[in-house]
């Protein structure tokens, strides 16, 4: 009984160099020959641009500060909601407030640095980067939550840090897709 590898006794090109498998085309001499074994390449390795990450990073981090500013402004001055500061501070709080646009800009390096460490590593790193970010926006946004604060702070809180939270991943995500290139 023959083994599955060589069929009817004979060998695998039938008498042909293994290499060459299918010989020449008759028709048009000039063309290289059909079938012939080429080692296939390695697959392509992932290039990743530093500098696109990072000045990516730099500027998610400033449109973070700003968006933890504004979110402040809108929830303290325009809601009336008393958020990161006591009422008599004004629409715009105290040092606080600078404390937590400062924070949002280092979320945003802090998150800079995460991405560029995934694009060196991770296969598909931008799904990895989408739910970490998530699961932390998810965390920032529960965190209200768990203190004794009157609930229309909590919510109002809350909405500060999603929107932080929001602009860092939709800002950073597509970062990714423009400095990983394949070689």
């Amino acid at each position: 009984m023959e083994t599955p590898h060589t069929p009817y006794g004979q060998d695998p090109g039938y008498g042909q160099d293994p290499r060459q498998l299918y010989g020449p085309d008759p028709a048009h001499p000039s063309y290289p020959a059909y079938g012939t074994y080429v080692d296939s390449p390695p697959p392509p390795q992932p290039r990743v641009d530093a500098r696109k990450i990072w000045s990516g990073g730099l500027m998610t981090a400033l449109v973070a500060a700003l968006t933890a500013v504004a979110g402040v402004l809108l929830v303290r001055g325009v809601l009336g909601v008393a958020v990161f500061a006591p009422e008599r501070d004004g629409a715009m709080g105290d040092a606080s407030t600078g404390l937590l646009a400062g924070g949002a800009a280092v979320a945003a390096l802090v998150a800079t640095l995460l991405l560029h460490l995934l694009c060196l590593g991770t296969p598909q790193p931008r799904r990895f980067f989408a739910w970490i970010v998530t699961l932390a926006t998810l965390v920032m946004v529960l965190l209200p939550f768990t203190t004794s604060v009157p609930l229309v702070t909590k919510v109002g809180t809350a909405a500060v840090y999603l929107a932080v939270g929001l602009t860092i991943g939709m800002l950073l995500t597509p970062v990714a897709r423009g400095a990983v290139r394949c070689r």
